[in-house]
């Protein structure tokens, strides 16, 4: 009789490509919080059941509990053989877990091994996953060969990414991660961050692919992205690596910003709010100027006059505190944000990088009145 085959997290990880479907058999709860990468949510107790057999075993007894759990749990198993595993071939091999890798997956991976399915179970659950990614973090951060992209906001610094991404480079983007620009005004239309435990298996799982040999292009987050924090160690490597800042005039970065932040526009009542989180900084009036700047539609002026007021010197003190190395940081000027200049500037970049990683030091910007053709490497 066939029985689940039990695996360390280490030897899941390692083989993870392996696995035909990766399957959460914890709570919908339990899965949105985090789970492995690519699982999909196939719970044997839902979060009402769950909390019902724990009443149970809270207010008659463990034996009740567990009668009335294995009920529960038989019937759902049974509604996923029939409905969401019901198709799956002979030779399916399905990875299961949940949170210590007993009762839950067992129980469905026992079945499922026994109708003929090479199935395997993480020895320790999810729990022990969760103490690899930790552990990981830890090893991981201080061996990335990390370039770390600054400058001040609006200067299109994610895009940047994007466009590097784009060409093959290796790409670090934090704030795609959190589903937030990392601003009092960066909550992304629509789209709610990941829980913190969520947040940080992404940044691993991304982490793990990297051929650590090659330059991974990350922006100077801070160590909070909305709701989300940035592992301890990743943002010591971070403000420990090279750094090279993105230049553009205000104007420049004006217009960027009022065509990112459009969606405002439509929720005038919603950008009142958070610019009143600025009150406590800039005073009730400043804020009732921004405000009235928007009542007037004066968009424009209203990004122009944050920048000036609120994100550049903000911006400009968290990088002199953070980045010991930022006074001889070179720079890539970017004089639009328009595809031709985003790819100018990610050819700089990218030189910029195999400069440093060949160990040689990056020209010092002395001289703004370079001719445009030359590499645009110079510091401030």
């Amino acid at each position: 009789m066939k029985e689940p085959i039990v695996l360390s997290v280490n030897e899941v990880v390692s083989r993870i490509a392996e696995f035909n479907t990766i399957i959460d058999a914890r709570s919908p709860s339990e899965f949105a919080e985090d789970h492995l990468p690519g699982a999909i949510s196939a719970p044997v107790l839902d979060d009402a059941q769950r909390a019902e057999v724990g009443t149970v075993n809270a207010k008659v007894g463990a034996f009740e509990a567990k009668r009335l759990g294995a009920a529960l749990v038989s019937r759902n198993i049974g509604d996923l053989l029939q409905t969401r595993f019901a198709d799956k071939p002979r030779d399916w091999k399905p990875l299961v877990y949940c949170w210590r890798g007993g009762n839950r997956s067992g129980a469905l991976a026992t079945v499922m091994a026994r109708i003929g399915w090479r199935t395997c179970v993480i020895d320790g659950g999810y729990k022990a996953y969760r103490r690899k990614v930790i552990e990981d973090l830890q090893t991981m951060a201080p061996t990335l060969n990390l370039i770390v992209l600054g400058g001040r906001t609006g200067s299109a610094k994610s895009r940047l990414l994007e466009t590097l991404a784009a060409r093959g480079e290796q790409v670090l983007d934090l704030e795609r991660l959190a589903c937030h620009r990392g601003s009092v005004l960066g909550a992304w239309p629509e789209s709610a961050q990941p829980a913190q435990r969520r947040f940080e298996s992404l940044v691993w799982n991304e982490l793990r692919q990297f051929n650590r040999e090659r330059p991974i292009f990350v922006e100077s987050e801070s160590r909070k992205i909305g709701q989300c924090q940035v592992p301890d160690p990743l943002i010591h490597a971070i403000r420990a690596s090279n750094i090279v800042i993105a230049e553009a005039d205000r104007t420049v970065r004006s217009r960027f910003l009022l065509d990112e932040y459009e969606h405002f526009r439509a929720d005038v009542p919603g950008l009142h709010g958070l610019l009143d989180k600025l009150v406590v900084l800039h005073g009730a009036k400043r804020v009732a100027d921004w405000k009235t700047l928007i009542g007037e539609d004066r968009w424009l002026e209203l990004v122009d006059s944050l920048l000036i007021e609120h994100y550049d010197p903000s911006y400009d003190r968290s990088m002199k505190r953070n980045f010991s190395r930022l006074e001889q940081a070179p720079v890539v000027t970017l004089h639009d944000t328009d595809e031709p200049s985003l790819q100018q500037a990610a050819d700089a970049l990218v030189a910029l990088s195999r400069q440093m990683n060949a160990g040689l030091t990056a020209p010092h910007p002395s001289d703004r009145s370079a001719p445009d053709s030359a590499p645009p490497s110079t510091a401030p």
